[in-house]
Order: structure tokens, then C-alpha cells, then sequence
């Protein structure tokens, strides 16, 4: 079974209230991760499988005119915080050894499950980040960077861990698909907004806030995702092929050499949707193992590696329960000999109270 996990990083803190890029319109928009977060539980992902980390708390800002509140667009007509969104980590908590002790597993024992990564090797895991960038690196907080290699080197330890199935790498930032160059590790499909030497522009500005709202890659990406629902049967290379570097004012690029299945044969809800893929096993193998199952009912453990306490699903313990046939000809004749016993010894305890009764009289 398949269990998509997303994992959304907004890495910037003081940036949008401060933007000090020289080049007007630069990438620095607020809500790139939280209109993500919209889509995929749209989609059906729950919470318990969505680990978002937001640098900033912009609903609650001192620059924010509409407190408590954050607008998709200018006009204002869908507030993305509202009473169900759920971040996992948040302003000084978003650090790069944070975020790569979550994907590693390696966060401190005390850590709630919330602020875990419960993955393993049947999870497609979706990874979303934004901020500001460059050649090989992405800041967090303005104060320190996560670099490609480190990003890197964390995927190969998923893997040697056996924390995921497949990935999904998504970045929208300046110079942002020089980020997935030094990844080594299989089963990686990634894309990102602007090639080496090209800058992330933003969509559209929010006059009253004074900064930009969203990207303009990501505003389109989430355009296409917008008519996506978890039946559909769209694939990864239709989102890829709807990239218009016209309107988005870049280069997107894609990285698939890394990726084991054809892009044509990806749904797009393999990693943006919760729909699990259930495995089948053949029947034979089912009734070729029902003597061990009599023998050993108490130990029988269904064939499956995930463990008990992984997330089950868009992520639930995603456990495969095997039922055995029942041998109809023994289960018929047993059960009528067991309706007799219990006949009989209803009328004989029925018996024994109506005579005790008439002896007390």
C-alpha cells in the first residue's frame, strides 16, 4: 500500500515584511505553503499525515491587517487559515537540523507525533519548500542555509532507513532546480520553479498588506491542481507539460532520471491525493497458508512491513489484513453440533430451576 505523506517547508521568517531584494517582483510571497496545505487535504490527505513548518506566524503578525487571517489573492475570498489548519512547527522552530531530523527519523524521544515523519517503505512522501534561494541553497530565517547536498544526503538516508517508496520533490525559489542537482537516490522525481541564474517571480501583490501573496509558479501549479479530485486519472507529465515559462516568468524544471516508473503512468494523486493503493495477494497463497494460520491463530502477524505505529492513511495504520476462507464443510457440521449442545443444556439447567423451585414450595 501506498501512503502519500506531504511535508511543507516556508522557510523564510522576516522576509515578507521585509523584502530587501534589489530586483522588483522577486519571489517572497506568504502563502505559497499554506495554499499547498489547502490542496492536498482537498484532496483527502488528513492532518495526521501533513507536517507543515511555517517560519513566520503571518495571521498573527503585527503587519498583518486582517488579524487571525490569510487571503489566497487580493480580493480576499478564501481565508487559508480559518479553524483548520494545523502547523507542526513554527517560527524558531523551523531549523535546518529540525527539518532534517524529520526526515530521518531522528527527533528527540519526547517529540509528540505530530512533529514525527511516521513513514516507511510503502509511503510516497510529497516535499514542498519555498523561500528565498540560490545556486544550491535555500535560507531559513534568514539567519542559515540548507544546501542541496544536505537535502541530499537526507533522501539517502530515508532510503537506507527504508522511510519512503517514492518522493516527490517540489521547490519554488530563486535558482530553485539547482536544489535536486546532487541527488543520488532512487525513486526521487523533482521539480522547481527557475533554472541556475534565474530568479522566482511573484503573481500578484496584496496593496494593503504591501507585499506579494503568492508565486507566480506556484499560483499556476495550484490553477491546474484546482481541477483535480482523488478520482482523477491525471498524470505527473500533465502537470509538467501545462509549465508555461510565458506566464510564469521562468524556467521550470523537472528531474526524472532518478524515478522508476514513466511519468505518463504517475497519477498525480499518487503524491497529492489520500488514495491508498491496496496490494492483492493470490488466492492460492491465501489457502496455501490456512493450516499454518489454525496452528499458530495467536501469532499470526498479516504480511505486511509497516509497523504498528505507522501513519495510516494521506496518513492511519495502512496494515493489510488477510482473511482466510473457512472450509464450509467442516464449519457446517461443527456448528450443528454445537447448536445441539447448547439445546440440551438449556433445557437441562431449565429443568434443574423449575425443580428446585417446586421443592422450596
Amino acid at each position: 500500500m501506498c501512503i502519500p505523506v506531504l511535508v511543507q517547508l516556508q522557510a523564510y521568517g522576516k522576509c515578507p515584511w521585509n523584502v530587501t531584494h534589489p530586483i522588483p517582483g522577486v519571489s517572497c510571497s506568504l502563502l505559497d505553503a499554506p495554499l499547498r496545505y489547502r490542496t492536498v487535504k482537498r484532496l483527502g490527505i488528513p492532518d495526521s499525515n501533513i507536517i507543515l513548518m511555517l517560519a513566520d506566524d503571518i495571521a498573527c503578525n503585527a503587519r498583518n491587517k486582517f488579524a487571525g487571517s490569510v487571503y489566497a489573492e487580493a480580493g480576499r475570498h478564501l481565508d487559508l487559515y480559518g479553524e483548520n489548519i494545523e502547523v507542526d512547527y513554527r517560527g524558531y522552530e523551523v531549523t535546518v537540523e529540525n527539518f532534517i531530523r524529520l526526515l530521518t527519523g531522528r527527533v528527540d524521544p519526547s517529540a509528540p507525533r505530530s512533529k514525527r515523519l511516521l513513514t516507511d517503505d510503502h509511503s510516497n512522501v510529497f516535499v514542498y519548500m519555498t523561500g528565498h534561494g540560490g545556486n544550491e541553497f535555500l535560507k531559513f530565517q534568514d539567519q542559515e542555509e540548507i544546501s542541496a547536498f544536505d537535502i541530499a544526503d537526507a533522501f539517502e538516508q530515508m532510503w537506507q532507513k527504508k522511510r519512503y517508496n517514492e518522493i516527490l520533490f517540489m521547490i519554488d525559489t530563486c535558482q530553485a532546480n539547482t536544489m535536486y542537482s546532487q541527488f543520488y537516490s532512487p525513486n526521487i522525481l523533482a521539480t522547481g520553479s527557475s533554472q541556475i541564474k534565474e530568479n522566482s517571480y511573484s503573481y500578484e501583490n496584496d496593496n494593503d498588506i504591501g507585499v506579494s501573496v503568492i508565486d507566480s509558479y506556484t499560483h499556476y501549479v495550484l490553477k491546474f491542481m484546482e481541477g483535480i479530485n482523488k478520482t482523477s486519472q491525471t498524470s505527473m507529465q500533465d502537470l509538467f507539460d501545462s509549465y508555461d515559462p510565458v506566464k510564469i516568468y521562468s524556467h521550470p524544471g523537472i528531474r526524472s532520471d532518478l524515478f522508476r516508473r514513466p511519468l505518463d503512468k504517475t497519477l498525480i494523486t499518487d503524491f497529492f491525493g489520500g488514495v491508498a493503493q491496496a496490494e492483492v495477494f493470490p488466492l492460492q497463497d491465501i489457502v496455501g497458508s490456512s493450516d499454518h494460520h489454525h496452528h499458530h491463530e495467536n501469532d499470526f502477524t498479516p504480511p505486511t512491513s509497516r509497523k504498528p505505529d505507522a501513519p495510516s492513511v494521506l496518513v492511519v495504520s495502512s496494515m493489510t489484513v488477510i482473511s482466510h476462507p473457512r472450509l464450509t464443510g467442516e464449519t457446517h457440521e461443527w456448528d450443528n453440533w454445537w447448536k445441539e449442545v447448547r439445546k440440551w443444556t438449556s433445557i437441562f439447567v431449565i429443568g434443574c430451576l423449575v425443580s428446585c423451585v417446586s421443592f422450596m414450595r
